[in-house]
């Protein structure tokens, strides 16, 4: 008897101890970089300071470390350190841009949400000013920054305005931004944690004008709440409305031109040493129609590897599309991707297009496109076929296309003629090939392009009807293209796309939207 109690102050102890390393567990985790990755999202608190008019907003839920660490985090214990200098000199450039030292002057007291509007201020779409929105940790951080701000940017004898609007306390006046000319600058402080920065008293009033009024404020728009529901989850978002697509994303004019497009709403997220963005691309009615992926397409039936490939259930529909510009190599005009362009024009889908060592390969169904539909075409680009028998095929005939040109000989001038593109048939799929080498690839090897596969399959879009895989070569091309991606390696002061390792992205429709995601393979 006397042995019960004693059992039953040992099970509380272990109770009470379990109990106490769970919660020890959880406080460590909540405060773990790598919780960035499961970072829940919703609306900022500084969006209701942004009009629903901006054309551009760009909010980072996490402080100016959390990046960093996580860098340090997932990176091999021999590449942390290097890790996180990158991640550090990217958000040091970024500060450093808007003319701030995050080192000296945020580092100590500033929170986890950082925003950056454009906002307009005339009439004319080029006539934008900036907003800046720094939450703080605690309640003297911000107002001791302000002090600083303007005591080490203020000019000599250059009268500052202390003044009230709405309300709210507005320092304004000419400052000198470091490393920059003087430009109007005004400033003011919410509720002591929450610190404006506008270029010109004008852009404040406007920033303090919506936030009072639901109708005009991004953080009460109801499409902007549901938008932020449906991604679920990142730890930066980006809104942008039609004006700003190309101009600020270096989107295609294709895209953003297109009067049913109303706007974009991206969140990007880490995922291990991967970065991963959803967006939503609001769409008018009608918008795209696209068809959901096949399960047994010939992606499943493609052999051999594969530097780069794409994958279209629509592709004629998506070749007329706004979405062409992602369809590069189907939508090129050299001889070489001259048949790949012009089957992919006539096709219904699947279509699979594959590039490999040897030259490029495509995958369609036997039946489509005819040949009979391609005839005409083909023979405006000056393409001729014929009929190949060949000992490894048995009796199934080849068809090639060549084109014949005039080449210059010692006597008379020659007719030359070049592969253009050879197709073979297996079964329900046809495989059309650069040259006999890559379809003989196609009909020898047993395996399949596992890493590219393994790309789409992270996607976890299977359904698809749009998908693109890339290697490392290949996605290092295809990145440094872009627009805001040069704009962060000038930042940064580095080339940032040496560490990538693939891509790839996949695009299907989303009810009323266009749904979006991209994935960036890093060096681990």
């Amino acid at each position: 008897m006397k042995a019960r109690p004693f059992l039953a102050v040992v099970l509380l102890v272990a109770v009470l101890l379990l109990s106490l390393g769970l919660a020890g567990w959880w406080l460590v985790w909540q405060r773990s970089p790598l919780q960035l990755q499961r970072q829940p999202l919703v609306v900022p608190l500084s969006a209701r300071f942004v009009p629903r008019s901006a054309p551009l907003a760009l909010y980072l839920l996490a402080d100016g470390n959390q990046p960093v660490d996580y860098a340090r985090a997932v990176a091999p214990t021999s590449q942390r350190r290097p890790s996180a200098e990158a991640v550090a000199r990217l958000r040091d450039g970024a500060f450093a841009a808007a003319g701030i030292d995050y080192s000296g002057e945020l580092a100590e007291w500033l929170g986890p949400e950082i925003t950056l509007a454009l906002l307009e201020t005339g009439a004319d779409p080029g006539d934008t000013g900036w907003l800046l929105a720094l939450r703080s940790r605690d309640d003297q951080g911000a107002r001791r920054f302000l002090q600083r701000f303007w005591q080490t940017r203020s000019l000599a004898g250059t009268d500052l305005q202390i003044s009230r609007y709405r309300g709210m306390g507005l320092i304004s006046g000419r400052g000198a931004l470091l490393g920059q000319e003087p430009a109007p600058l005004a400033t003011a402080l919410i509720d002591d944690d929450l610190v404006l920065i506008g270029s010109g008293r004008g852009v404040l009033e406007q920033a303090l004008d919506v936030s009072q009024i639901d109708e005009l404020n991004q953080a009460a728009s109801s499409r902007f709440q549901q938008q932020l529901q449906q991604l679920e989850r990142g730890v930066v978002v980006v809104q942008a409305r039609p004006e700003a697509l190309q101009r600020w994303l270096g989107l295609p004019a294709s895209l953003a031109d297109d009067s049913r497009v109303t706007d974009l709403v991206a969140a990007l997220r880490p995922q291990g040493t991967a970065l991963v963005v959803d967006a939503l691309l609001g769409w008018k009615e009608p918008g795209l129609q696209l068809d959901p992926a096949e399960p047994e397409g010939p992606l499943n039936q493609l052999r051999g590897s594969s530097r780069q490939l794409l994958l279209l259930q629509n592709p004629a529909s998506l070749l007329a599309s706004p979405l062409a510009p992602a369809l590069a190599p189907l939508a090129g005009s050299s001889d070489e991707e001259s048949l790949p362009a012009l089957v992919a024009t006539r096709d219904a889908g699947p279509l699979l297009w594959s590039e490999t060592a040897d030259g490029w390969v495509l995958g369609t169904a036997a039946d489509r496109p005819a040949l009979a539909d391609l005839a005409a075409d083909l023979e405006r680009q000056g393409l001729v076929m014929a009929p190949l028998t060949l000992a490894s095929r048995g009796t199934d005939p080849v068809q090639v296309w060549t084109r014949l040109s005039l080449a210059d000989g010692r006597g008379d001038r020659q007719l030359q003629a070049s592969l253009a593109g050879a197709r073979s048939q297996s079964g329900a799929w046809a495989w059309w090939g650069q040259n006999l080498a890559v379809l003989d690839r196609q009909q020898s090897a047993r395996g399949l392009p596992h890493a590219r596969l393994e790309q789409l399959t992270a996607l976890a879009m299977p359904s698809a009807p749009l998908q693109r895989a890339m290697a490392a070569a290949p996605a290092r091309d295809w990145i440094e293209g872009w627009q805001p991606w040069r704009l962060l390696s000038g930042l940064a002061g580095t080339r940032l796309s040496e560490p990538v390792q693939g891509a790839s992205f996949a695009a299907q429709a989303d009810g009323e939207a266009l749904r979006l995601r991209a994935r960036l393979e890093l060096a681990g």
